[in-house]
């Protein structure tokens, strides 16, 4: 874990029950029948129709890990940060609340970004080690059920800082591309919502995309400023949905080397404290779109920006 220690540390060993009014409802309409990759690795369930609000325990704080190289200032304050970028539609349902009181954050600013189907990070386009390369797509049963061997080559330990995308050293942009990143600010119910792309991977790190949730600063032309950075994480994905996602293209021309969820040197192996989202897709049907969601439990008092781990 690189969770930070002290106080903040001891409010994780702290559970409450909440009320989460509608934040278990992870299908979206003209889905229908679906597989749920749930927030533990490697389960699945069929589900029919939408599901509802249900209880739903105040999470313990979530991960917090490096930053990587590809972060660049909250500037794109939007919902669809797709930009036309082709890959199989997700939508990113995220909710913010204070670990300690379990009350939703209101009007705290989210920022995600993540690498294209082929594995490219815009702004740093030239850096990313995406694209067409050295070794086979997924292939097999789901690794990260401890039963099972895992289907890709282990790549070791991402580099820190560099074009693994895993470091906490930050490069300065290479290019004026911006898709696949957004900003949005949390509603009074503590909620956010992106529409973006599954994303691909990249040698050195399982599929992931990047988040930030910062507090205290305010909205302006120029994007959010002010305030602090109180979680740096990553969210991840089932590594059957990973799989899924390898037979529909264009992910499936990559040739890139994956590493598998088990693999990963930042996924902590916790489940949804982690970082690992709940995912909705028709069986057969994962192509129409996916629906991500997760809660995120965050110390409004800390600050951690990431680049420090």
């Amino acid at each position: 874990m690189t969770e930070n220690q002290g106080p903040a540390h001891k409010k994780d060993l702290t559970r409450r029950r909440v009320i989460l009014a509608g934040g278990a409802t992870v299908a979206a309409a003209g889905i229908g029948a679906g597989v749920v990759a749930s927030a533990s690795a490697g389960e699945e369930k069929s589900a029919k129709g939408k599901q509802t609000g249900q209880g739903e325990e105040c999470y313990r704080l979530t991960s917090e890990t490096t930053e990587g190289p590809y972060y660049i200032d909250a500037d794109k304050i939007r919902k669809d940060i797709t930009e036309d970028k082709e890959g199989i539609p997700l939508t990113l349902r995220l909710k913010v609340i204070d670990s300690d009181t379990c009350k939703p954050l209101k009007r705290a600013a989210v920022d995600i970004w993540h690498c294209d189907a082929l594995g490219i990070y815009s702004g740093y386009e030239s850096m990313s080690q995406g694209g067409p390369g050295g070794g086979t797509p997924p292939s097999g049963a789901p690794t990260d059920m401890p039963t099972d061997a895992p289907t890709g080559t282990p790549t070791g330990t991402p580099p820190s800082g560099g074009p693994g995308g895993g470091g906490g050293g930050h490069s300065e942009p290479t290019d004026d591309e911006r898709y696949l990143r957004g900003t949005q600010l949390t509603d009074r119910h503590g909620y956010v919502e992106f529409t973006t792309i599954f994303p691909g991977w990249y040698q050195g790190r399982t599929v992931h995309i990047h988040t930030k949730v910062h507090v205290g600063g305010k909205m302006t032309d120029a994007g959010y400023e002010g305030g602090h950075t109180c979680h740096t994480g990553q969210f991840f994905f089932a590594e059957s949905a990973v799989l899924d996602s390898a037979k529909i293209e264009p992910y499936a021309t990559s040739t890139t080397t994956r590493t598998t969820l088990t693999e990963d040197t930042i996924y902590d192996q916790s489940g949804v404290t982690g970082g690992l989202l709940k995912l909705t897709y028709g069986k057969g049907r994962m192509a129409r779109g996916v629906v991500g969601s997760i809660t995120m439990g965050v110390d409004p008092d800390e600050t951690n920006d990431g680049t420090g781990l």
